[in-house]
């Protein structure tokens, strides 16, 4: 089922398609109009298919996109520029929380139907994109429906900073918050404030003996705790879907890689197969982009 499609330009059609399979057959058929194709990475059903949706717009010379509409939003927008500014300092940990009532989803877990929002914002707003070492999923189906309803995953990140992200379709209460943590400040967003969704807190936790010793001098060193002020950005209000429609045009325009192609895409996908790899395996630690399970566990 094609979900829209709409001149571009003119003579260029936009393509989102919300079946599977058919994403991949109908991107065959339109890019052979010069089409340019809108996607989004959880449906497309593995990493395999979406492999091939970057390997055809690249040997046509197409603009892919990924409907990553979050990362278009003014809060993940200023996010990622405060942490390419150094505001937050270095990286220390993500956790974020995406839970409400339903809607229980006949074909996919909750990780496939809710993880790839959180996801794709991670691989906006960090500087490399999101690149974690390894993937530990943890999903419960306490209502027997056949597929996790619950999930936690977690992602150690290179720099030794770590990911967590909850996912859940039973909780009777909304939450969708993220809280990133630096060694200079903390920054919490909050969707469901809309009057204060982003706040950035100077306080943490600091080393005594500062950073010009050794690790060892470091851990023995006394703990101190910063206690400073909290700021709330002014965001400005725009509409997310509206950007994403800007951004797709200006990318064919200019024949280039729009903010999420489908490289950001591919990514998502990539962790979303590691985690479904990790549930199967009793949450054991599994490598990105790899078969094989990676050595060690979380404790």
């Amino acid at each position: 089922m094609v979900r829209s499609v709409e001149n571009v330009a003119g003579s260029i059609s936009q393509l989102v398609i919300s079946q599977l399979l058919l994403l991949a057959r109908m991107f065959l058929v339109y890019n052979h109009k010069s089409s340019r194709v809108r996607f989004r990475p959880q449906r497309v059903v593995n990493q395999a298919i979406g492999q091939q949706l970057v390997d055809e717009a690249r040997s046509r010379n197409l603009v892919l996109m990924a409907d990553h509409t979050y990362c278009y939003t003014p809060t993940v927008v200023k996010i990622s520029e405060l942490i390419a500014e150094g505001v937050l300092g270095e990286l220390l940990f993500i956790d974020s929380v995406r839970i409400n009532l339903g809607l229980v989803q006949p074909d996919v877990d909750v990780f496939w139907d809710l993880a790839p929002h959180d996801l794709s914002i991670l691989d906006a707003v960090l500087p490399f994109g999101l690149r974690p070492e390894a993937v530990a999923a943890h999903g419960a189906d306490p209502l027997g429906t056949g597929r996790a309803c619950v999930g936690y995953l977690t992602m150690p990140l290179y720099g030794g900073a770590i990911a967590h992200l909850h996912v859940n379709w039973l909780s009777p209460t909304k939450i969708r918050q993220m809280v990133i943590g630096g060694s200079r400040r903390t920054l919490v967003w909050d969707d469901l404030h809309p009057q204060q969704r982003l706040a950035i807190y100077d306080r943490g936790v600091e080393f005594a003996a500062g950073d010009q010793v050794g690790p060892s001098e470091r851990n023995a060193a006394a703990v101190s705790y910063r206690l400073g002020d909290m700021h709330a950005p002014s965001l400005p209000e725009s509409e997310a879907l509206a950007s994403v429609a800007s951004e797709f045009a200006a990318a064919i325009g200019d024949n280039r890689s729009p903010l999420t192609d489908g490289e950001s895409g591919l990514r998502v996908l990539d962790i979303l197969e590691a985690a479904s790899q990790s549930l199967r395996s009793g949450g054991a630690l599994v490598a990105p982009n790899s078969a094989d399970l990676t050595v060690g566990s979380l404790s």
